[in-house]
């Protein structure tokens, strides 16, 4: 509108400088133009002061809008807390009380919760509570073996993922290495060393661990009252073990199924199955007392530990005011599953120099350990034969 007026204004000042036929007419228009433009400016000044108002006023609505929006987001973001957002003692207090199922399933929620949910400290009490019984130092250094295991097997193929690598470089090929790459890219970075990867592996039937059966064998005659060493596996979906015997003489692995928690136990004593056990308790021994003794069918089979009593030699009548059978050199073991007159029945070992003692008839006695835990004892009671043995 500006441009328009000011060019209509020079064009009328340059007119009135000549003298043309239609000068008049010009003059006429200069006159009414002059009348007229203060008009036209005060109606061009209102207008562009709404146009500048009306934007000020959409401006303001639209940084009200902004603020007011910005004030309800804020609030939504007060409202909506977290479970990060409670301290830490309390966040691991509730994470100590799920199961091992529901710690899993918390670490798949965020990285944050994901480092807290394979703390050692929240995975020892699940594997004392399930795994303490049947665990020890022997499991523990199978375990030690077993990561070794894979770490070798992890340079193997790294080793290999370096030749894959160099033969891409050579080769026109360089999908061949991204292919690789993404193949062996680990899906998990939980550390195998921890707690909770020594839970899973227990729980994944994968893992082997040596320790002890009662009554092998689905409780074969021949093996009642007794305890062998043996390599078990989890079954999860039944909730028993998988027992993996050792061969006896000329016998192949035997492997049993369906072995119950009630059946197994650490080993008592870090001594392996086919080594003497060096008794300690000799001196110790007196009528009455509780003990476990190893022996075995030959000397080509690893020791079981069988379960008897220690008794009363024969030169004494078991009165307890004349008995003085804890200071005789030699200690009468009982053996009362067996009837009367087996050659099971009873055993005598030399207190002194105690070492493998018996014959290729009636098998080999070897350490022996005296049972002070009363669970123990009772553990054995439980298994006590409904008929007495031959």
């Amino acid at each position: 509108m500006l441009f328009f007026l000011i060019s209509c204004f020079s064009f009328i000042l340059l007119s009135n400088s000549f003298s043309l036929p239609w000068a008049n007419d010009i003059r006429l228009l200069s006159l009414w133009f002059w009348k007229e433009l203060p008009c036209s400016l005060e109606l061009w000044l209102k207008k562009n002061k709404q146009i500048s108002s009306l934007s000020n006023i959409s401006a303001r609505m639209s940084f009200k809008k902004r603020s007011l929006s910005s004030k309800v987001e804020n609030v939504e973001e007060m409202d909506e807390m977290s479970i990060l957002d409670l301290p830490d003692l309390a966040l691991e207090n509730i994470l100590g009380m799920l199961p091992p199922s529901s710690l899993c399933n918390m670490a798949g929620v965020c990285s944050s919760l994901r480092d807290m949910c394979r703390s050692d400290h929240l995975w020892e009490r699940h594997m004392k509570e399930k795994w303490g019984k049947v665990i020890d130092k022997a499991a523990y250094r199978e375990w030690q073996w077993h990561l070794a295991t894979k770490k070798d097997n992890t340079f193997n193929q790294s080793t290999h993922k370096g030749f894959v690598r160099t033969l891409s470089s050579v080769w026109p090929i360089s999908w061949m290495r991204s292919k690789f790459e993404n193949r062996s890219k680990p899906t998990s970075p939980l550390p195998v060393d921890s707690i909770k990867s020594w839970y899973l592996s227990f729980e994944s039937g994968k893992f082997w661990f040596p320790a002890q059966v009662y009554n092998r064998e689905h409780g074969h005659v021949g093996f009642m009252l007794s305890c062998y060493d043996a390599e078990l596996s989890y079954d999860r979906r039944a909730d028993t073990f998988h027992a993996r015997y050792p061969p006896h003489g000329r016998r192949t692995i035997v492997i049993e199924e369906g072995v119950g928690w009630d059946r197994l136990r650490a080993p008592p004593v870090d001594t392996p199955p086919h080594d003497l056990h060096i008794s300690d308790c000799l001196n110790d021994l007196h009528p009455g007392d509780h003990i476990e003794i190893q022996w075995r069918r030959n000397k080509e089979f690893p020791y079981g530990w069988w379960y008897g009593v220690v008794g009363h030699l024969e030169s004494c009548d078991g009165n307890e005011n004349y008995c003085r059978c804890h200071s005789s050199d030699t200690v009468m073991l009982d053996f009362n599953q067996y009837t009367p007159g087996s050659r099971w029945r009873q055993t005598i070992i030399n207190r002194k120099d105690h070492r493998e003692e018996g014959n290729e008839t009636d098998g080999f006695y070897g350490g022996i350990r005296k049972i002070y835990s009363m669970e123990e004892i009772a553990m054995w009671k439980r298994l006590w034969p409904k008929e007495v043995l031959e």
